[in-house]
């Protein structure tokens, strides 16, 4: 279905009109071969609280921005190559229904869908298109992805101390090896995780014993260094920093239109434009 759409004129105007939304603070997203698959609203677990998200699907790419005005403009646009995705169902647990875990190498986070069907609908979707990715390219799926970064509300105290209260001047901090969240002193190390950037980040005395220990089992004289994190104690390399798309206000909206995927309807969309053509050459 998506290779009979790859050229189609409703593909190329739904491309066009996705760009127009996200205007001059998005990057081009038409190129040969690429179909938008879907599109919707989902909520996104961010750092402070949920709120709401446009997710677009490609055949290729998941992309999603921050909804400035809806169905018109979007902004803080983020492209996840779905090579390197990894789907896992999440539980219902409270108000927390219908979700999953988006997985890669550089950033994992949970989505909620607003029914059970429209999650079903949403990881079919995704998963079919990662599928094919895959068996084109010959490509092995990743095997390790970043931790989930616990909300902040979830924790009162340093998940690693047990003892710190987080306040004004103790602020917290996300360990970036497992997604704690912890105070500036469980979190003065840093080590270089190489599919998440190019500079040593923040991670807890926990994972730093750990990722040490491993070094040393493996003895890699290649391994990359490790140094004390600045400001760790006065709040430095906050751990908002590193979610750019949390800096809104918007959150989850009660009422939305349901996710739009076009493979159905492009079917009749093709067939009836056909129809009219046969019936204009009579």
């Amino acid at each position: 279905m998506v290779d009979r759409l790859v050229n189609s004129e409703a593909n190329a105007r739904r491309i066009a009109m996705v760009e127009n939304c996200f205007g001059s603070s998005g990057q081009p997203l038409a190129e040969q071969g690429r179909v938008l698959v879907g599109e919707g609203v989902l909520t996104k677990m961010c750092r402070k609280k949920p709120k709401a998200r446009q997710f677009f699907l490609f055949n290729d790419i998941l992309v999603y921005g921050n909804i400035v005005i809806n169905k018109k403009k979007y902004n803080k646009q983020h492209v996840i190559p779905l090579e390197e995705v990894k789907l896992e169902s999440l539980k219902d647990e409270g108000q927390h229904r219908n979700g999953w875990l988006i997985r890669t190498a550089s950033k994992s986070f949970a989505v909620y869908a607003a029914t059970a069907t429209e999650k079903e609908e949403w990881m079919a979707h995704i998963e079919k298109c990662i599928e094919d990715l895959l068996r084109k390219s010959g490509k092995q799926p990743p095997s390790e992805h970043a931790a989930v970064w616990v909300p902040d509300n979830e924790a009162t105290v340093c998940m690693h101390c047990k003892k710190t209260q987080f306040t004004v001047l103790n602020r917290r901090h996300h360990c970036r090896k497992c997604g704690s969240v912890v105070c500036g002193g469980c979190s003065s190390k840093r080590w270089l995780l190489r599919g998440q950037s190019s500079k040593p980040l923040r991670v807890c005395l926990q994972c730093y014993d750990e990722l040490t220990r491993e070094r040393s089992r493996d003895a890699d004289p290649a391994a990359p260094p490790v140094k004390a994190a600045e400001g760790a104690g006065s709040g430095g390399d906050s751990s908002g920093d590193d979610d750019s798309d949390d800096d809104d206000d918007r959150v989850a909206q009660e009422k939305h239109d349901e996710p739009k995927f076009y493979s159905d309807g492009d079917k009749t969309e093709e067939s009836n434009n056909h129809a009219a053509k046969e019936a204009g050459g009579k």
